[in-house]
């Protein structure tokens, strides 16, 4: 009996390679690409108190995160609308004189095919200058 069901697992086995299954995964696609157009304020001065700064633009998913100098600031990212997000700004990021690039990332999204294909990929904003004197 033991010879038997090993012969037929291996026919099964078989059988379902022949018929070419295999796990079909899709790539992510490109995401929505966000676009920055005007920071308020632009500037501050070099070891000035926290503020808050208005990021203006379009395609702002609402898990977008800015990113300051590259750094993600997800806990200081708030979504307003799909033009609009604010991000809280500590002291200790404006405490030297100098310029910060500021993006914004949607984040990508996981598939939800039965093998976990599809889904987007994250996209990231142009760089704006934020200048600190």
């Amino acid at each position: 009996m033991k010879t038997v069901n090993t012969i037929l697992m291996g026919t099964l086995i078989a059988i379902t390679l022949a018929c070419g299954y295999s796990a079909k995964t899709t790539p992510p696609a490109a995401g929505t690409v966000p676009a920055i157009a005007q920071l308020s304020p632009n500037s501050a001065t070099a070891g000035a108190a926290a503020f808050t700064m208005t990021v203006n633009g379009s395609n702002f998913g609402t898990k977008a995160v800015v990113n300051w100098n590259g750094t993600a600031q997800t806990a200081n990212t708030t979504y307003v609308t799909g033009n609009q997000l604010m991000v809280a700004i500590p002291a200790s990021m404006i405490a030297n004189s100098g310029t910060v690039q500021v993006t914004v990332t949607n984040p990508g999204t996981t598939g939800t095919g039965m093998y976990g294909s599809g889904g987007t990929i994250a996209e990231t904003s142009s760089a704006v200058t934020f200048t600190i004197h």
